[in-house]
């Protein structure tokens, strides 16, 4: 009977997994991998290693998926360097809560808020050489593209953890009820 409980606990963390694939600030993919690693250990890893194959490659994938989603984004909509580096400030600054305009709503709003401001921020100290509106304009691009390709990494990164449990209840499934 403990080993369902336990199996079903660690399914629950890797809906929160799920979760924190779309939000910032929860690790998604490495919640996903512990709780695959931490019933393999109690199982002896029998009948897990598919799982957890998928688990590691989804984990090393979540890694690099919100940086080029991000870069991609940032290519897409014309940013420069300094705009990707303002967003990447900026996503610290917000989930430190440190932007002055966000007294409210803590690191999950300044997650969001954050490289957006900053993206803006660092085309338009870039983009010195133009007029001010035109200026502003390639700046607010800029913000809307990194924030555009983070959305899809965050849809890509999601879709990746819930196969991964997906892999992990179908591979893992008789495991859960058989042992009492």
């Amino acid at each position: 009977m403990g080993l369902i409980v336990l199996y079903w606990l660690l399914v629950i963390v890797m809906v929160v997994g799920v979760i924190g694939a779309i939000l910032p600030g929860i690790p998604g993919s490495s919640l996903i991998l512990a709780a695959v690693v931490i019933w393999g250990l109690v199982t002896g890893f029998s009948n897990l290693a598919l799982a957890l194959g998928v688990a590691i490659v989804v984990w090393l994938l979540s890694i690099g998926i919100d940086f080029l989603a991000g870069y991609w984004g940032a290519q897409r909509f014309g940013a420069s360097s300094w705009g990707q580096w303002g967003a990447a400030i900026g996503l610290l600054l917000g989930f430190f809560g440190l932007l002055p305009a966000l007294p409210f709503g803590g690191p999950i709003i300044g997650i969001f808020f954050g490289p957006f401001v900053g993206a803006i921020a660092g085309e338009f100290l870039y983009r010195r050489e133009l007029e001010f509106f035109p200026r502003l304009k390639l700046s607010f691009q800029a913000g809307v593209g990194i924030v555009v390709g983070s959305i899809v990494g965050r849809i890509i990164h999601a879709l990746l953890a819930i196969g991964a449990i997906v892999v992990f209840i179908v591979t893992t499934w008789p495991a859960g009820f058989s042992v009492s």
